[in-house]
């Protein structure tokens, strides 16, 4: 039996992802009805979305006193919006919480090595929530339904 065999087995569903440019994995979720580019980010303590794009998911947006940091930024100015619906593949989640910041670094870097430009991340916070499993070999997330 196959690994994606068990996990569909067990109750996982699959999403593909891709290696970008930069070698990050990439996928594609949608938030709030609306479909994005996403990196997953294990290393990311909650799921962001840039503060460009608010609008563009229908973001309800509070001020935060949070920092964000990381990719070689520090001391970055935070929001939250609560309670986003947010579907990667056939996992859905209605009460999701996403932290905005600035993601201009990080699509800098994206667009200096020729690779696509993001929305956001997907990170620890969904990862855990879904008991996710990655299958580097064959490019796929699993997630628990």
């Amino acid at each position: 039996m196959s690994l994606q065999q068990f996990l569909l087995k067990k109750g996982y569903t699959k999403v593909k992802l891709h290696f970008t440019k930069t070698n990050h994995l990439e996928l594609k979720a949608i938030i709030n009805g609306v479909k994005g580019r996403f990196i997953l980010d294990t290393g990311a303590s909650n799921s962001c979305v840039g503060f460009a794009f608010a609008d563009t998911f229908n973001l309800k947006v509070e001020d935060s006193e949070v920092k964000a940091a990381g990719a070689g930024a520090i001391d970055m100015l935070t929001q939250v919006s609560k309670k986003n619906i947010v579907k990667i593949g056939k996992w859905k989640s209605k009460r999701t919480s996403l932290i905005l910041f600035d993601l201009t670094h990080v699509n800098t870097a994206l667009a200096n090595h020729d690779a696509n430009l993001v929305d956001g991340i997907i990170g620890a916070d969904i990862l855990k929530k879904t008991k996710a499993i990655i299958d580097y070999n064959k490019k796929y997330l699993y997630l628990k339904l």
